[in-house]
């Protein structure tokens, strides 16, 4: 026991000595990385990495009375959406010495919600990216543990979302502008409060330009609920759809063109997301670009504030604007 504490011993002086900083500092940056300054903090884990040095985590633990974790539940980890925000999470906190479990629902609210019980037991905080579950669960969930909502907004538990107004908006003008006045759009999952969300905005901004909406779905937001909606599409008679997201409006386009139905010449086709994929495909996707690192950033750091009091050194959440979305016109989208 005693050689193995003179080891670490070491080892702290060690990265203390190359960082430039007393043993005390190393210590407090590993265990309370909230009374260091941001600066210290970084120079001391990267000395720390270039020398290998691993803190213990178990024996932090006990002593802490912390887990030194933080839970991610996301709905999907293969959409490409997700991507981002789950390495955009995982960076903040790697700043931090805390580690980020990760876990997928596969979009189904039961695992969501056992998923989230089971973090209360294993992780210090949690974040809920794109959460499907009712409001009185997320409550109740946060009643037991710091909790942060991504991707949808709420009265009583912290939270954060961009805006959608600035893209829809934008999508609309850019929709009527091409002559289209009876659009589609092929919504989310039916308990998604980002669905309704770019549903009701979406309800709003075509009312505005005379457009007429029809609302199709629910369909999964995968690529294979938008081939699935393509049909349905065709038998609307619309001119123009919107996609609740990207992988969606691949479907339907893919769809459509196996049908000899031409994307843009007969129907226009928007996303919304612009995952990775969107400007790689032929014709490449008009779509609602989404700031994802920066919401990935501000959940982080909200959460981060709620496990420290404050967390002096760690950057605010990003403010109004670096949350606004933006439309990206590209390839599928043309006049009626």
């Amino acid at each position: 026991m005693g050689a193995s504490e003179d080891g670490a011993r070491a080892t702290i002086r060690a990265v203390a000595a190359l960082a430039g900083v007393s043993p005390s500092t190393v210590s407090r940056t590993l265990n309370n990385p909230e009374l260091v300054n941001a600066e210290t903090r970084r120079r001391v884990l990267e000395c720390a990495e270039r020398l290998g040095y691993q803190p213990n985590r178990a024996a932090q633990s006990l002593v802490l009375g912390r887990t030194m974790s933080v839970g991610l539940i996301v709905p999907d980890i293969a959409n490409p959406f997700f991507a981002p925000f789950i390495k955009g999470v995982e960076a903040y906190f790697r700043q931090t010495g805390y580690a980020v479990f990760l876990a997928d629902t596969d979009e189904d609210g039961a695992t969501e919600v056992r998923l989230a019980e089971a973090m209360v037991e294993r992780a210090d905080g949690l974040i809920l990216c794109s959460p499907r579950m009712s409001g009185m669960r997320v409550r109740s969930i946060a009643a037991k543990l710091p909790v942060v909502l991504a991707h949808r907004l709420s009265r009583t538990v912290p939270s954060i979302s961009m805006d959608v107004q600035p893209g829809i908006e934008q999508a609309v003008t850019h929709i009527h502008a091409l002559g289209h006045r009876r659009c589609a759009y092929l919504s989310g999952p039916r308990d998604s409060w980002s669905n309704r969300q770019r549903r009701k905005a979406l309800h709003d901004r075509c009312a505005e330009r005379g457009i007429e909406l029809v609302v199709l779905g629910p369909y999964e937001p995968r690529f294979t609920g938008g081939y699935r909606a393509a049909d349905e599409v065709l038998a609307a008679d619309v001119t123009a759809v919107f996609a609740y997201n990207d992988l969606v409006a691949l479907g339907v386009r893919s769809r459509l063109e196996g049908r000899g139905v031409r994307v843009p010449g007969e129907i226009s086709v928007v996303g919304f997301d612009d995952i990775p994929m969107a400007s790689m495909t032929s014709p490449p996707l008009t779509t609602v670009a989404v700031p994802v690192p920066a919401v990935a950033r501000g959940a982080a750091a909200m959460l981060l504030a709620r496990l420290v009091g404050g967390a002096p050194g760690a950057p605010p959440p990003p403010p109004a604007p670096e949350l606004a979305t933006r439309l990206v016109i590209r390839s599928t989208t043309g006049p009626t």
